[in-house]
């Protein structure tokens, strides 16, 4: 596993709106329909949002237990629902997503400006999504925006202890206005000190979100972590070329990974390396 690539599609996200990109996947049948096909060329992990009727971003549990029962229903792949939401949703719908009993959800490590708007993320909140996780045997993946956010990270396990897996998986989301830029450099630093505050056997992915999504890509693969490319961080494959599917950009990142000589991890694969059960058949994931 430590010559393989874990990858994760984040298919939707929460800011762009159907009306603008066409081919963004917001419906139940998409999700499923996308799910299904990067998982066949080679993703491991899908980092889900929803959407209303309307195509609007929703917390809503009942639409997130029936899209959690949709990809299981229709793939293998390790279902991680975002606790990130939309900027605007309270924390207690937040926390609530947890209720539609995931593998993996997010769990941001701090504050972030946004844009123009604000990412926000109070420790009670930090502390309170963790436990909850621990509680339900959630695996964490822990998204870090700016360097900060390791140091809150160590000090959060030093106080409250591992996931109960006890494995700890941290993405490096960059290019985001406001939070670490998506550079070479970013990557390495943030790698860096990763190693100097984290247990040793933590593993990263790295996000880079628009324009970043390749030097941070190729960036992650050369220094021994993961990726997580999707429509949610980049609306544009080349300049002027806008993307036609989450698939190509999954197709994309598996064809770099190879290239690496770190091919991507099968869903097996990925579930050992953050120490989640293998699904038995016909019955449902923990």
């Amino acid at each position: 596993m430590a010559n393989g690539t874990l990858i994760t599609v984040a298919p939707t996200g929460a800011e762009s709106r159907k009306a603008d990109v066409p081919v963004l996947p917001v419906t139940l049948e998409e999700l499923a329909g996308t799910a299904e096909e990067c998982e066949a060329l080679g993703a491991s992990v899908i980092h889900v949002h929803i959407r209303d009727d309307r195509a609007e971003p929703t917390l809503d549990l009942g639409r997130l237990r029936d899209t959690v029962a949709a990809v299981r229903a229709e793939t293998r792949l390790i279902v991680q629902l975002s606790t990130g939401g939309a900027v605007t949703d309270p924390e207690s719908d937040r926390l609530r997503v947890l209720d539609a009993q995931p593998d993996m959800a997010s769990c941001t490590m701090g504050s972030v400006n946004f844009g123009e708007d604000v990412f926000l993320n109070r420790w009670e909140f930090i502390v309170a999504l963790h436990t909850r996780m621990q509680e339900r045997q959630v695996v964490p993946e822990y998204e870090i925006f700016d360097l900060g956010h390791l140091w809150s990270l160590a000090r959060l396990l030093d106080q409250h202890g591992l996931p109960h897996s006890g494995h700890v998986h941290v993405d490096f989301v960059t290019g985001v206005p406001g939070g670490m830029p998506g550079t070479a450099e970013t990557v390495v630093a943030a790698k860096q000190l990763a190693r100097e505050v984290l247990p040793a056997d933590a593993t990263f992915s790295a996000t880079g979100v628009g324009r970043t999504t390749l030097p941070v890509m190729l960036t992650s693969l050369a220094a021994g972590g993961h990726l997580r490319v999707g429509m949610e961080d980049t609306l544009t494959y080349a300049k002027g070329q806008p993307v036609e599917s989450n698939m190509q950009l999954v197709a994309r990142a598996a064809g770099f990974a190879r290239l690496a000589q770190r091919p991507p991890l099968s869903t097996d694969e990925a579930r050992a390396m953050l120490r989640l059960p293998v699904p038995q058949p016909n019955a449902a994931p923990a």
